[in-house]
């Protein structure tokens, strides 16, 4: 076997030419040797092959048809065709159909070298291209967003402890604290920065595909089926694969995650043969696992097995410090995004975020700048700004009990309603009153049960 993991397949019907190929190449690739294209398929099919050397004239099935059938089956396979004649006809037909190159029988061994290996790197380069596409669809230079809370620089402590380690990481967190944003940090630092990062929601795939998603599938697998796909792990090969949403893998393909953290390898959907991968590992989820093991709906041995580095990412309101130097971030992203003149936030809106709940965190704080920043033509985004529910939803210390948190619910539900009553008609209360159908009174006692009645005078008189 040679130095390398590629595969080279010669497809040629005459006995010399086939040992004089593998002679050449088999201190450097794995070879393999069969003398009809019907020959060459069927081992494809048991086999991963990187490159065909395939000569045109064969017996039965014509060095052609194989050609057509392998780019159609087997995209990233790269085909040489070799012919016993040198025909320009030939040779245009061949780069047509999708050859990477033509050569004729009497080729020099140093050129067959070089036409090879010149193919392998084209090979690369084309999964590159494959895995950035597999990738999500809008991809930014994100930064890990930090600040001067104690919460995250433990994180930081932690993530420069364990990130050149190759056991999997567990990011536990609410929706929106930037989970995937730390993966990508485990990523960066973790010695495979250069290679694949492949991020996948699994909450946000079709039930039905998502194994064909993650461990690929050959083809005529399934209904629609029509060619060979590399899944998520395989696509992550030397690189990172994380997966978000953990605790809404289907049961039966934990065990599948399970066989091919431990073993290192996968197998195709509708594959005979394993396939051996490898990568890193990090996971995400935003559901409790411990109930869910008790519950039946995760296994306990898989989550044993991925449960080996947990962090915890904690919410916006636990970490409220860094809220002014995360609002810094987002305004100088989406200030050169849309051309604003919008320096920051003044401290008065700071103060009135600062007091919010962020029930969906630090992306409902990008969200929010990135609107108001959207439509703004100031230099400073103030608390007059900032829409009307961030004025009222208070912080706190939270609620505490199920029968605070119904109330701060209904008083937020009740206070927001008035609110947009008051905004429809201009700030009247009188109008208000007769608009809602309720007595001038019971209207007056709201806003003041509410703390409406100086917010309202203030717009009015605006």
């Amino acid at each position: 076997m040679g130095t390398t993991s590629k595969t080279v397949l010669i497809c040629d019907d005459d006995q010399g030419m086939r040992d004089t190929i593998t002679a050449i190449l088999k201190r450097d690739y794995r070879v393999m040797a069969v003398s009809s294209g019907e020959a060459a398929l069927t081992l494809m099919k048991q086999e991963d092959v990187d490159l065909i050397l395939l000569d045109v004239r064969l017996p039965g099935i014509s060095g052609f048809d194989v050609l057509r059938i392998v780019k159609e089956n087997y995209g990233l396979v790269e085909c040489i065709m070799i012919s016993a004649i040198n025909e320009v006809e030939t040779a245009v037909q061949a780069m047509k159909h999708g050859a990477y190159h033509y050569i004729t029988k009497n080729f020099e061994y140093d050129e067959l070298r070089s036409l090879v290996r010149n193919a392998f790197e084209r090979q690369d380069l084309n999964r590159q291209v494959i895995t950035l596409s597999a990738q999500v669809t809008e991809q930014r230079d994100r930064e890990f967003h930090i600040g001067p809370s104690k919460q995250i620089r433990d994180i930081i402590d932690v993530v420069q402890k364990v990130a050149k380690l190759s056991a999997t990481v567990l990011i536990l967190g609410e929706s929106g604290t930037g989970k995937e944003l730390l993966a990508r940090v485990l990523h960066r630092e973790s010695g495979r920065g250069e290679a694949p990062f492949i991020a996948v929601n699994l909450s946000a795939i079709p039930h039905e595909l998502v194994e064909s998603t993650l461990f690929g599938h050959e083809r005529g697998a399934f209904t629609g089926a029509h060619k060979q796909q590399l899944g998520k792990f395989e696509l992550a090969a030397g690189g990172t694969l994380f997966l978000d949403e953990i605790g809404d893998l289907r049961v039966d393909l934990q065990a599948k995650l399970l066989r091919a953290i431990q073993e290192g390898e996968i197998e195709r959907v509708g594959g005979a043969k394993p396939i051996k991968t490898d990568f890193r590992l990090v996971v995400a989820t935003n559901v409790d696992l411990d109930k869910a093991v008790k519950d039946g709906r995760f296994r306990e041995d898989l989550y044993y097995r991925i449960n080996v580095i947990p962090i915890r990412m904690p919410p916006l309101r636990e970490r409220i410090d860094d809220l002014p130097e995360l609002a810094r971030l987002f305004v100088q992203r989406y200030k050169t995004k849309f051309k604003k003149p919008v320096r920051g936030v003044a401290d008065s809106a700071l103060r009135i975020l600062a007091s919010y709940w962020w029930p969906g965190n630090i992306r409902e704080l990008e969200n929010l700048i990135e609107r108001l920043v959207a439509v703004s033509d100031k230099e400073w985004i103030t608390d007059d700004d900032l829409p009307l529910e961030y004025h009222f939803a208070k912080l706190d210390s939270g609620p505490t009990t199920g029968e605070a948190l119904f109330q701060e619910a209904c008083d937020t539900f009740e206070r927001n309603f008035v609110l947009r009553a008051l905004e429809k008609c201009d700030w009247n209360v009188t109008a208000t009153a007769r608009y809602l159908g309720i007595p001038l009174s019971t209207l007056k006692h709201k806003m003041a049960r509410l703390d409406l009645r100086d917010l309202a005078r203030k717009l009015r008189g605006a």
